[in-house]
């Protein structure tokens, strides 16, 4: 499988060099699952892209600090690009901007989280029809988060599979050809924590206690990689 990564942001210079990107973190972590897929990333925000996405069988969507609604003129390609993916009905996962950007492209409201920054380690309940973890499949899971915008309406035709109190639309597909999710499978400890620490202010002493606390608990980004695989591939994957 070859799948097309749109990179969606430029880390701080901070963590830059550790981190590469989140494209770069997202291929480490399908990686660790056991995925072996082919990659190629995109610097969506300079403008690249590839010349077909006929390449590719799968295109992801990663995270980023930008608004998904926002008119800067690099967001607004993007969405018009994933705009026609969409009406092609190409495979397509997003990660948290890039969940948000895809409900947006099909017209569901998206826009400030009600109950301000999502920080940390949450945990959320699972809906799908089949598993999140075969191996172990209980009805909820843990990921790693950082997102002040959230889907606030169901996209039409998709189908929720994953929600919490703090994020209603945590997860969603449409048919097989779209999953996206909010949190962050492809974080680890260290990056979220120098999120965490970055937003301290803002999310307030509290939360950003409890937020720390807890980031060394194990989390399901690997059950999810493995799910997007199976998604993307079918069932036997």
């Amino acid at each position: 499988m070859k799948a097309c990564i749109l990179d969606n942001d430029h880390l701080d210079p901070a963590v830059a060099d550790r981190y590469v990107s989140y494209g770069a973190m997202t291929e480490t972590m399908f990686a660790a699952a056991g995925v072996d897929w082919r990659f190629d990333r995109f610097d969506t925000p300079n403008g690249r892209y590839p010349a077909s996405f006929d390449d590719y069988d799968v295109v992801l969507l990663t995270g980023s600090k930008a608004d998904s609604f926002s008119d800067e003129p690099w967001v607004q390609e993007l969405r018009r690009r994933v705009t026609a993916l969409l009406q092609q009905r190409k495979k397509l996962l997003g990660i948290c901007f890039g969940h948000q950007l895809i409900a947006h492209c099909l017209g569901a409201q998206v826009g400030r989280a009600p109950n301000g920054w999502g920080m940390g380690r949450m945990a959320y309940d699972w809906l799908g029809p089949t598993p999140l973890k075969p191996a172990a499949p209980d009805a909820s899971f843990n990921l790693l988060a950082s997102h002040q915008d959230q889907v606030l309406t169901l996209p039409a035709g998709a189908t929720l599979l994953a929600r919490s109190d703090f994020c209603p639309i945590a997860a969603y597909a449409i048919d097989d050809h779209v999953f996206c999710v909010q949190p962050h499978p492809e974080f680890v400890e260290a990056y979220s924590a120098y999120l965490l620490e970055k937003r301290r202010e803002r999310v307030g002493e509290q939360r950003y206690a409890t937020a720390r606390a807890e980031l060394s608990l194990p989390h399901d980004g690997l059950a999810v990689a493995r799910f997007m695989q199976r998604f993307v591939e079918g069932p036997r994957a």
